[in-house]
This record gives C-alpha cells, sequence and structure tokens, in this order.
C-alpha cells in the first residue's frame, strides 16, 4: 500500500489505513481535493464542492477515532454523490434550472447509510438534466472530446479521473453501466430495491436503481455493503439479512462459472470493434461460454420500457411539466410529452409482460451463472450526446443485477465495459463471478 499518493488509494486500503492510523482522513481527502483541483478544469465532474466543508468532515472523524469512538467500515473514506440524492448540508439541484438554489431538509437513505458508515461526503457530482438524456457539463476523463456517458456523467468521470475513489449514481435505463464503460471504471447496479431511493428524484418506481462506481472490484463490494437494507420510506425494499458482499465475493466458485454469452435483438447496434473484442472473449472463454439466442418475441421489450418509464417519469414530473415546460430541454419536454399519451391499458400490459419475461430469464439462471453481453454498442462517441442506452435496457427493465468491468478496448483505444448479469437477487454472487472473469482475463 503506497501512502505517498492517497488519492490514489483503494477505498478499501484507504479504510484500513485510516483505522490503524497509517494515515489520517484529513490528508486523504485533502489528497483528493488537490487532486479536484489539478483536473477539474478539464474533467467537470462536480457540481457543488466545498473544500472546507469536506475537510471539516474529514477532521471529525479523524476525532472520532482518536477519542475511541466506534468507526465503520468507510470511516474517513470520501464519496461523491450523483447530483439527484438528497444531502441536508448541500444543494441538490437535479441537473435542471428549475431547481437551482433547491436545499433539501434532510439526507436521502443511502446518504444516512454512508455516513453511518463514516464516510466523507466529499460533494455532489454532475447528473444529466433530471437524469435523463440531455448532457451536462462533464467531458470523459479519457479524451475529453468524448461523452462520459449519462446520466451518472460525474461520478463515474470523477472515479475514473482520480478525484474519489468511490461514487454512487442511479439507473433508471443505462445512467450507470454506460458512464462506468464509456469512462473505463467499475459500475455495479443492484437488483431492483436492494438499495433504497428515498430522498432521490423520482423518474421510475418501476425502473429507477442506485448503485456504484469504483476502481476496483473490492471497493464495489465495500461500498454496496454499506448501502443495501429496507427502508419503510421506499415501498420495493424488503427487510432481509445484510448482504455479506466482501466475503461471498473473495470465496472460490464452488462450480467453475459458466456465463451465457447473449446478444439480445439489438446486436446490429454494436459496433465492429466491440462484435470483435467479444468474439476475441469468447474464445478465450472457451467452453465455460456458450452462446444463447433469446426468444424473438424479447424484442418487444425495449418498447416496454419505453412506454414504462416515460408514463412513469411524466406523472413524477407533473410539477415541472406544469409550471416550466419552457425552461427544459427540447429532449426531456418530448419524453414528457409522450409520457402523458401513454394509454394506461398499454402502461398496465407493459408492466405484465415483464413479470412474464421475468420467468424466462429464470429458467436460463438455471444453468448459468451470468449473461455476459456488451455494455454499450461502443466506446465513448462525442460529447454532444451520452450515447445509445439500448445494452442495458432489457436488464434494467427485468431489475436484475448487473456489472461494467473495464476489460477490454475499442480500436480507438478507449474503454469498452464487459456486462455480466445476474440472476434477481443474486447480487454478492454476481460480484464473485465477475471477479472470476476479471482473472481469467488478467491472467498471465
Amino acid at each position: 500500500m503506497d501512502l505517498t499518493q492517497p488519492e490514489s488509494l483503494a477505498a478499501a486500503d484507504a479504510a484500513r489505513a485510516i483505522a490503524a492510523g497509517s494515515i489520517s482522513s484529513e490528508r486523504l481527502v485533502d489528497a483528493c481535493l488537490a487532486r479536484i483541483r489539478a483536473v477539474e478544469p478539464t474533467v467537470q465532474a462536480w457540481q457543488f464542492l466545498d473544500e472546507a466543508h469536506a475537510l471539516a468532515q474529514a477532521r471529525a472523524r479523524d476525532r472520532e477515532r482518536a477519542e475511541g469512538c466506534p468507526i465503520g467500515p468507510l470511516h474517513g473514506v470520501p464519496v461523491g454523490v450523483k447530483d439527484i440524492i438528497d444531502t441536508a448540508d448541500m444543494p441538490t439541484e437535479n441537473g435542471t434550472v428549475l431547481h437551482a438554489g433547491r436545499q433539501p431538509v434532510g439526507d436521502a437513505a443511502v446518504i444516512a447509510m454512508l455516513r453511518a458508515a463514516g464516510a466523507v461526503i466529499l460533494g455532489k457530482t454532475v447528473t444529466t438534466e433530471c437524469a435523463t438524456y440531455t448532457p451536462g457539463k462533464t467531458r470523459n476523463p479519457r479524451d475529453p472530446s468524448r461523452t462520459p456517458g449519462g446520466s451518472s456523467s460525474g461520478s463515474a468521470a470523477a472515479v475514473a479521473a482520480g478525484m474519489v475513489p468511490l461514487a454512487i449514481g442511479t439507473q433508471t435505463n443505462a445512467s450507470i453501466l454506460r458512464p462506468a464503460a464509456f469512462c473505463g471504471v467499475y459500475g455495479f447496479k443492484p437488483s431492483h430495491g436492494l438499495i433504497p431511493r428515498h430522498g432521490i428524484l423520482k423518474l421510475s418506481r418501476t425502473l429507477d436503481c442506485v448503485g456504484v462506481f469504483a476502481r476496483g472490484l473490492d471497493d464495489i463490494a465495500l461500498l454496496a455493503e454499506q448501502l443495501t437494507g429496507y427502508d419503510p420510506a421506499d415501498p420495493d425494499t424488503r427487510p432481509r439479512a445484510r448482504i455479506p458482499f466482501t466475503q461471498t465475493m473473495n470465496r472460490e466458485p464452488p462450480p467453475t462459472p459458466r456465463l451465457a454469452f447473449v446478444k439480445t435483438p439489438i446486436w446490429d447496434r454494436a459496433d465492429s470493434s466491440t462484435r470483435k473484442a467479444f468474439d476475441e472473449l469468447t474464445a478465450v472463454l472457451g467452453a465455460r461460454c456458450e452462446a444463447c439466442t433469446l426468444p424473438a418475441a424479447m424484442a418487444e421489450a425495449w418498447a416496454w420500457h419505453k412506454t414504462i418509464m416515460e408514463a412513469e417519469m411524466a406523472a413524477n414530473l407533473d410539477r415541472e411539466w406544469e409550471t416550466g415546460r419552457d425552461r427544459l430541454s427540447t429532449s426531456l419536454r418530448e419524453q414528457l410529452g409522450r409520457g402523458r399519451e401513454v394509454r394506461a391499458l398499454d402502461y398496465q400490459q407493459a408492466l405484465a409482460r415483464v413479470a412474464h419475461l421475468r420467468g424466462d430469464f429464470d429458467a436460463l439462471f438455471a444453468n448459468f451463472d451470468a449473461v455476459l453481453t456488451p455494455a454499450t454498442a461502443g466506446t465513448a462517441p462525442p460529447i454532444e450526446t451520452t450515447g445509445d442506452p439500448s445494452f442495458c435496457t432489457l436488464w434494467t427493465l427485468l431489475g436484475l443485477p448487473s456489472i461494467s468491468l473495464p476489460l477490454m478496448a475499442g480500436h480507438d483505444g478507449l474503454p469498452l465495459g464487459v456486462q455480466l448479469v445476474g440472476r434477481r437477487a443474486g447480487d454478492a454472487r454476481l460480484l464473485r463471478t465477475a471477479r472470476w472473469l476479471v482473472d481469467q482475463v488478467q491472467a498471465p
């Protein structure tokens, strides 16, 4: 563990070093702030950052440790938070001029969990407009002329640029995995309902998920472990035992994992570089990876996702539509306009078909540990767009856990994410399979 460059430490290493007294939280946070000052003018990952407040939190964590207070698994470790997640001590503006200057009166459930674990809330990261498709100011750290993806743009970029070891984002379509893939970091979206969403801008109860970004799987597991839990304010969470992500992930898989390589009905959207990369990957995996074809009827799932998402967005953003639609982007106005026209029959039928579709995938996971598929159609496109979300749409619709692994590169040398998808509620086992896959690909 190299303590001479604290900003480069993995979160798990930093937490251990702080607990042991080898480094202070103040020193770690100060190093992250210095890194931000160096690269933020180019990357522009932060919507709100108060250096004095960040350092005050770090000093408080150091005092608690010095006084012998109990410390949590993230004690003194800085975390970036997407700016649609309420923070009582920082603005939450949701990426829209309609909410400029908005100051929440309380913390979102996940912020309370982070504070309980001892984390330092470093600041608020840039989101696209209302967590939809219109880009914010953030640029891809790998190539500033390219998009970082959306809508969790700032969270992925901040981790990729070495500004912070951990960040929180959300996904309603592809808003965690796509930016993780484009920026070359790990991005994990858990099963729907695993992490509570109270205090977060609501787009779609059916689809919204909280997820995490990090530079390694150990940190993904560490952060996810702190955020799962029951919250009566989120009707889709359930009382359950805390999931031992780290312990499960680090166990040897009982049988060697079997992966289903699934192209999905939108495979023609994948560019030639992506197709070649996955041909090479599946060849390396050999008999442990089997190509599987989905039924043709599943091609309708993308339309079902659009129906559900836009109808629920129109309901949840009704106030913004009524009071300020002329100040919304054309893209968001069009989405909300379509959502307001969705028939109740079409909406209810889409929900019913999704429930049926989940049964088909239960059968698939009886024979395979995870689905292997691209996270994106290719590498990051130009800055004017956030990229095609469609390679994540099906898995978000089904509420399945998924993770983007930065294991490959495209023809232009930019990151190309490998998406692994697991059985619903099989989140820790998915991370175990992800670790196995990383070991296979990175083996000498």
